[in-house]
This record gives C-alpha cells, sequence and structure tokens, in this order.
C-alpha cells in the first residue's frame, strides 16, 4: 500500500515510548524492551496502519508483540492506532514495540536468543508476476531466514486475498520444512483463528465478495 509521506510521522515515532530505531542493536535481546520480558514473543511483518496489532496485543497482555514496517508514515499512523486502542481500554502499551527495518534483512535483527514463537503475515504484496516471486514475505528465501529465530514448533499464522499466493505458500512451507496443520479458503466461513482480527484490507476485500484465504503453519524440520 502506498501512503503519503507524513512529516509528523518520524518526530512521533522518535517521542514514542514503543518504538525503537535501533533494531539492530536489539538483536537476541529484544525482551528486555518490555516490562515483562519473560513473556512469550510474537512478530508481525508489515503491520501497515497497525490496527491488527493493535487490537491483538491489548487482548493478549501476556504475550509481548513486535511489528515491523519499512515506512515511517505507515509507523507513525500504527503508533496512534497504538495509543488509541490501549487508551480506550485503559491499558498501558508496555507489550508492544514497533520498529522500521527492510523485512528481507530480517536476519540482521533476530537470532535465536529472541525466541519468536509465532510470526503473522496478513495481506502482503502477492508480487504476482514471476520474476518477483522471492520478494514474497512467504517465499521459501523469506521462510528460511525466519527458521534463524523461530522457535522450536515455532508457528506462522497468514492470511491472504490472492489465490496464486495461497497456494503458492502453501508449497513454500512445505519445501523449507513446515507442516500446515490448519488452512481454509473462505476464514469468514470457516475461522482457524482463535479469533479473527480483521485488518483493513480484510474488511475491503470482504465487502468486494473476495473470499479470505488463510492457514496455521509450524515448523517440523530444523
Amino acid at each position: 500500500m502506498r501512503i503519503r509521506y507524513k512529516k509528523w510521522a518520524r518526530p512521533e515515532l522518535l517521542e514514542s515510548t514503543f518504538y525503537t530505531d535501533t533494531p539492530e542493536e536489539q538483536k537476541g535481546k529484544w525482551k528486555y524492551l518490555f516490562k515483562n520480558p519473560d513473556n512469550p514473543m510474537h512478530l508481525e511483518l508489515g503491520c501497515g496502519k497497525g490496527q491488527f496489532i493493535a487490537e491483538l496485543a491489548s487482548e493478549n497482555l501476556e504475550t509481548n508483540y513486535i511489528a515491523i514496517d519499512l515506512v515511517d508514515a505507515m509507523l507513525g499512523l500504527a503508533k496512534r492506532n497504538i495509543e488509541t486502542t490501549y487508551a480506550n481500554k485503559n491499558i498501558e502499551p508496555d507489550n508492544i514495540i514497533i520498529t522500521r527495518f527492510d523485512i528481507e534483512r530480517i536476519p540482521l535483527i533476530l537470532d535465536k536468543e529472541d525466541k519468536i514463537e509465532r510470526i503473522y503475515i496478513n495481506f502482503c504484496n502477492p508480487w504476482p508476476r514471476g520474476k518477483h516471486h522471492k520478494k514474497r514475505l512467504t517465499h521459501t528465501r523469506q521462510l528460511e531466514k525466519y527458521k534463524t529465530f523461530l522457535t522450536k514448533d515455532g508457528e506462522i499464522y497468514f492470511k491472504t486475498d490472492d489465490d496464486d499466493l495461497y497456494f503458492s505458500t502453501l508449497k513454500y512451507l512445505d519445501d523449507t520444512g513446515f507442516e500446515v496443520y490448519e488452512k481454509t479458503q473462505d476464514l469468514h466461513s470457516e475461522n482457524i483463528f482463535e479469533k479473527n482480527i480483521e485488518t483493513e484490507h480484510e474488511k475491503i476485500f470482504t465487502e468486494q465478495g473476495i473470499k479470505i484465504k488463510a492457514l496455521k503453519a509450524r515448523i517440523v524440520d530444523t
């Protein structure tokens, strides 16, 4: 999703208590950024405007969350959405950290010491042209990188509107030693999640009559 430059975004991020501008310095020690460092840690890749992670994290205070995006304007909106969601529930956002980084280079900021138990990937760019498939966040090249920091039995929760990306992702996961243990081609008729938190894209696609594909996978070969 393209978004206009927002001059307020970076100054606000730098002032935020739950944003880090130095993710490479946190490698192996992310847990120390949280109020409760011993809580399990989950990760969202491509958090966009942050509605999903704001709702998820504020409902699960016993889990720590890292949310990554590459665009300051997006992260600025995510920061505001997180603040609003937590304020409405009268709680502090002390179980969430957002940061700016290129997901293709993610091994530079996370390793096994970070003990990431679950990754969320929601409606990532499907990169439909064959020569661009390696840019997909679920491509085998990326999945191998995630295995460098996921825990044993670490999970991936994935949602998309794109049929080709969905079926390709099933193959990518199989090729890299993940087991897809739940899947659906119509999430809203067959919810496979404990609670399905709709993203902004998900609501738009659903209103257009597009069925949401989803899966849950875990590492079986490390």
